[in-house]
């Protein structure tokens, strides 16, 4: 899958400054182990702690781990990204993907009223 450049260059970052750990994991705990799910969990709520309002964080808006797969498609969604791109990258068919994130394009009227408008500019109808 591919991956943006400026995550590109956090991940190499990382890498610089900790390195990876056995058999190539990208984290590790401060033993070198795998990095128990317990601390997972506490960095995630930590993470959402910073990154969200309180009333935000009083919901189920990221609570699981699973969620950030659905906000990255989302947020493709919304991006403009085309259905077949995205449902690829997702892993899913497009009648799967729009059955379950239909209703998460945020804003898209007036964003598809002016890319329709764009497509008509110039077009000559018979009268």
């Amino acid at each position: 899958m591919p991956v943006p450049p400026a995550l590109v260059a956090i991940l190499r970052a990382h890498i610089e400054r900790f390195g990876v750990a056995k058999h190539g994991r990208l984290f590790q705990s401060e033993r070198g182990n795998v990095v128990a799910a317990s601390t997972y969990f506490r960095v995630r709520d930590e993470a959402r702690r910073l990154a969200l309002t309180p009333r935000q964080v009083d919901s189920p808006l990221a609570g699981r781990p699973y969620d950030l797969r659905h906000a990255a498609v989302s947020l493709w969604l919304n991006a403009g990204v085309p259905a077949t791109e995205v449902a690829d990258r997702a892993g899913h068919s497009v009648d799967v993907l729009l059955k379950v994130y239909a209703t998460c394009i945020d804003g898209a009227e007036a964003t598809v009223n002016d890319r329709i408008a764009e497509a008509l500019t110039g077009v000559t109808w018979p009268v």
